[in-house]
């Protein structure tokens, strides 16, 4: 299973784009348990921790696809690091001027997260320029994926740590200072700065006039509504059996299933088309879901998060290959741009339904919002299968500095398996 992965990262600026990519993404991964451990220790109470943590979400959520299409139009450094260091000194000035001026604090959080920059689709963009074949380039997409549940599993135990070691202010600065030195990682390597996206029709809609991708985003608003729903889930179930150490167990359980359902599925290569196999994927996804609902025992419990969470990490790397078969040519990252930013507001949906339906009814009522977004997405994807079933056109890896991914036709690669 390791094989393939090490390929991978044996090849030229690999491990370099890797690794810059999740250091640089740090601060985005942290905001929201940096914002609050920040804003409990000035005084301020949950309400306004939650409010903050919202307003640089959904600041985040306006500002990705917005400066995916810049990197598009302009290229990766003239675009990534600047808004690097600009995120990063929206949280400076947070953390330098705390809660004494709420509206600055607003706006604090605000540019950091509209000004987050959007390192996930530039590495997505960056992987055929650094890697062989569509095969490496797939699996390289669940190598990502995986590592984003080990940043996000991670990150929050290193910002807690710096809390307990500093403060809660030296927590946010330093974090952002790391993210902007993996951003600089980036943008100064080779396909970086020799990445260029290819020429696109000039719309408004930019990557949005792909009904494709718009069929996908909604299916993936479901998902991100899932996920986000269990971390308020776990909260509640972790309360109902009077110990916080449980939603820790519940959280790193989801996590480990994601981490071994991606390296099981990037290892192996993968018949047919990808859009009838996300739909697959995403039916085991809501079916791993739907018993959660039984809230049983915390060891019987911590078993089904860690089956819920087997499909995830597959669900988003297939969704990644969906995208860069249906992204209208010229606006890749914007594309990956716009499905971090459905993926996050559907998390804080899901988040925003879950607390009402443990007030409401139970948490066994909040776990079913995860439930009922799995399958949601699944009759997303079933309803829109004609949409799917129409890419802008197939993939191919172009080597060099025009890295579009959208630009050729390549008949696919097959291994005899079979979705």
């Amino acid at each position: 299973m390791t094989a393939g992965y090490l390929d991978i990262l044996r090849a030229r600026h690999a491990a370099r784009l890797l690794t810059g990519t999740l250091v640089g993404r740090l601060p985005n991964g942290t905001a929201h348990i940096a914002i609050v451990l920040f804003t409990r220790a000035e005084g301020g109470g949950y309400t306004l921790a939650g409010a903050l943590t919202a307003a640089y979400g959904l600041a985040t959520a306006v500002g990705q696809p917005l400066l995916g299409r810049a990197v598009d139009l302009y290229g990766q450094p003239r675009v990534q690091l600047p808004a690097a260091l600009l995120s990063a000194l929206g949280m400076a000035l947070l953390a330098f001027t705390g809660l004494g001026s709420l509206p600055l604090a607003y706006l604090a959080v605000i540019v950091a997260g509209v000004a987050t920059p959007p390192l996930e689709g530039g590495l997505r963009a960056l992987w055929p320029s650094v890697l062989k074949g569509e095969g490496q380039v797939h699996r390289a997409y669940a190598m990502d994926a995986v590592a984003q549940e080990i940043m996000f599993t991670v990150g929050p135990l290193l910002v807690t740590l710096l809390v307990s070691l500093w403060s809660p202010a030296a927590a946010l600065l330093v974090i952002n200072a790391v993210g902007v030195i993996g951003a600089l990682s980036v943008v100064l390597s080779e396909p970086s700065r020799a990445w260029r996206s290819a020429p696109r029709e000039a719309h408004w809609l930019g990557a949005l006039r792909s009904p494709g991708l718009l069929a996908l985003l909604g299916a993936f608003f479901f998902v991100g509504l899932a996920l986000g729903s269990i971390t308020v889930a776990g909260v509640a179930y972790a309360d109902d059996h009077g110990r916080e150490s449980v939603y820790g167990w519940l959280m790193a359980a989801l996590g480990l299933g994601a981490l071994i359902g991606g390296l099981a599925y990037g290892a192996r290569q993968w018949a047919g088309v990808p859009e009838k196999r996300l739909r697959v994927i995403v039916g085991l996804l809501a079916l791993g879901y739907l018993p959660l609902t039984l809230t049983p025992s915390v060891p019987v419990m911590t078993a089904l998060a860690a089956l819920a969470g087997v499909f995830l990490a597959p669900a988003i790397a297939c969704s990644f290959i969906v995208v860069d078969r249906h992204a209208p040519r010229g606006t890749v990252t914007e594309a990956f741009s716009w499905l971090v930013t459905t993926f996050g507001v559907g998390a804080a949906a899901g988040a925003a339904v879950a607390g009402p339906a443990v007030e409401l009814g139970s948490t066994a009522w909040s776990f079913a919002v995860a439930g009922a977004g799995g399958v949601a997405a699944l009759i997303v994807l079933l309803a829109t299968g004609r949409v799917l079933a129409a890419p802008v056109r197939t993939p191919a890896v172009v080597t060099g500095s025009e890295n579009d991914r959208n630009g050729a036709v390549e008949p696919g690669f097959s291994s005899g398996h079979k979705a």
